[in-house]
């Protein structure tokens, strides 16, 4: 099993120490009032919605903002939020995707763009990129859930179809449509997890120099603080001689 991708633990401690706690919130909040549009408003009934509300709590969410969301999707009022995803390339030609949820395409296709284009990258069509990634669910457990045996051993019961380790954690993939089923199985033999989300998972990641790392990381970070942007995933890695000069 390929090890977890060194640039993405850099980037998940990055995120739970950095990123501005309103705005994590707020795409937090639009995930969980869409889920419950689409669904029902009971988590234990919406498989997508158990899966939000689990996101939030990660990121220790408060209760009355969880429900607030819920029942804002209940309301006339709730806005009309459309799932988009964009894809293109970055500096040296790096695979970007990027999901959306707007109320605007026209302000979101204009920001995206822009963004590509602004950081040496630019926007491409519909599946000129994304057959380099798996849309899979990815289930992250904290180093302290068991040994890299006992994972992959939990995960194969569950079924699960991949398990990366390594001194952080554990991060086990699995089938988009079988993430909520696999997440309980494994819940009930390690513990609770830290996440558990339905990701693109580059095929192959590249590794880039300091001056790409840099100028992918402007993009990323830029694209990631417009509001309608929920999540980006790129399929590069940076050695440990570069991180450490990042």
């Amino acid at each position: 099993m390929a090890g977890h991708s060194k640039w993405a633990n850099i980037q998940h401690r990055k995120g739970k120490q950095d990123k501005l706690r309103s705005k994590m919130f707020s795409k937090l909040a639009k995930e969980i009032t869409v889920a419950a549009k689409m669904g029902d408003p009971d988590p234990d009934k919406n498989p997508r919605l158990r899966l939000a509300v689990k996101a939030a709590k990660s990121q220790s969410m408060p209760k009355d903002v969880i429900d607030r969301a819920i029942k804002k999707s209940q309301g006339g009022d709730a806005a009309d939020y459309t799932e988009i995803r964009y894809e293109g390339y970055g500096p040296n030609g790096i695979a970007v995707m990027v999901e959306t949820m707007t109320d605007n395409l026209n302000r979101t296709a204009s920001n995206v763009r822009s963004t590509f284009a602004k950081f040496g990258g630019n926007l491409g069509t519909t599946g000129s990129v994304s057959f380099m990634f798996d849309r899979v669910g990815e289930i992250t457990f904290a180093a302290s859930a068991g040994d890299a045996d006992t994972v992959m051993m939990a995960a194969l019961e569950a079924g699960a179809e991949d398990v990366e380790s390594d001194d952080e954690g554990h991060w086990i993939y699995c089938a988009a449509d079988s993430l909520s089923d696999v997440t309980e199985a494994l819940e009930r033999q390690l513990g609770e997890c830290e996440e558990a989300k339905l990701v693109w998972k580059p095929q192959t990641r590249t590794d880039v120099d300091l001056e790409t790392a840099q100028k992918l990381m402007r993009l990323i970070d830029t694209l990631e603080e417009d509001d309608d942007v929920q999540t980006v995933t790129a399929n590069f890695d940076v050695p440990e001689e570069v991180a450490a000069q990042l």
